[in-house]
């Protein structure tokens, strides 16, 4: 896993639960409740689902990336990568 593809993730979900029904789609959509996001993020599985939850909207995509200044395709590679959709060794 890379460092800033898991850094990214928890960034993003800071702006995800800075929005009371945003923050509930995300729990929703997981299945998870506070307690168990909290207790999950170090899981790579979690980092992924977090980025996967914004890729799957483009409106939380596109304001998510330019709240953290960045854009929205890195956003989309990182959740890719942290899914394992993509291979690491070349």
């Amino acid at each position: 896993m890379h460092e800033d593809d898991a850094a990214l993730a928890l960034q993003a979900l800071g702006w995800i639960l800075s929005d009371e029904p945003r923050a509930e789609r995300l729990l929703g959509m997981t299945g998870l409740d506070p307690d168990s996001l909290r207790a999950a993020l170090g899981e790579r599985a979690t980092l992924a689902a977090i980025l996967s939850f914004l890729t799957a909207y483009e409106a939380d995509l596109i304001a998510c990336a330019d709240a953290l200044d960045i854009k929205p395709e890195a956003i989309a590679a990182a959740a890719t990568r942290l899914d394992g959709n993509q291979r690491m060794d070349a």
